[in-house]
């Protein structure tokens, strides 16, 4: 398939440790909102402990700030919920695992509360980064209940890994 939108989730995790493996790339996920759920999705796949190094779920502010360096100043002035928070989780990953080239990250408000009106339910920030380059951030605002916008992300931030890893020439 080529249109990464219409690929299901365990296509995706296949097509992802594929081209990692063949493009010999070692990545980590920083995770928040999901919990957890990309990690799983990937490492349900044989091989993928090959290409993925680690996962970390920073559900708190304080998990961000103590396992990914994220700032209390980012936290502060734009929230954990915003693109400052996601880059910065990305760029944190990176250093704190050497042997990664790319990192991705997600941070959001799956809900039911927790949303404002700057900052809905829904509202969910990410970000992929390689390892000496600028990050590349993307934001959606998902409908739905707390699952179905925390399988939304999960499928967002894969197609953004996937996307990234296409690009990457070997």
């Amino acid at each position: 398939m080529t249109n990464n939108a219409i690929m299901t989730t365990p296509e995706l995790t296949k097509t992802i440790i594929k081209l990692a493996s063949e493009k010999k790339v070692m990545f980590v996920i920083a995770e928040s909102c999901t919990g957890g759920m990309i990690a799983a999705a990937l490492t349900d796949i044989s091989g993928s402990s090959e290409v993925f190094d680690r996962g970390l779920v920073t559900y708190s502010n304080q998990a961000k700030q103590d396992l990914l360096g994220v700032g209390d100043d980012i936290l502060t002035s734009y929230g954990a919920v915003s693109a400052e928070t996601a880059i910065a989780m990305t760029t944190g990953a990176l250093l704190k695992t050497p042997a990664a080239r790319l990192a991705a990250s997600v941070t959001g408000i799956a809900g039911p509360g927790g949303g404002s009106q700057g900052k809905p339910v829904g509202l969910v920030h990410f970000s992929c980064q390689w390892r000496g380059k600028s990050a590349v951030h993307d934001y959606e605002i998902f409908t739905g209940n707390r699952e179905s916008v925390r399988k939304k992300a999960l499928k967002k931030s894969l197609i953004m890994i996937y996307n990234e890893l296409k690009l990457l020439s070997i």
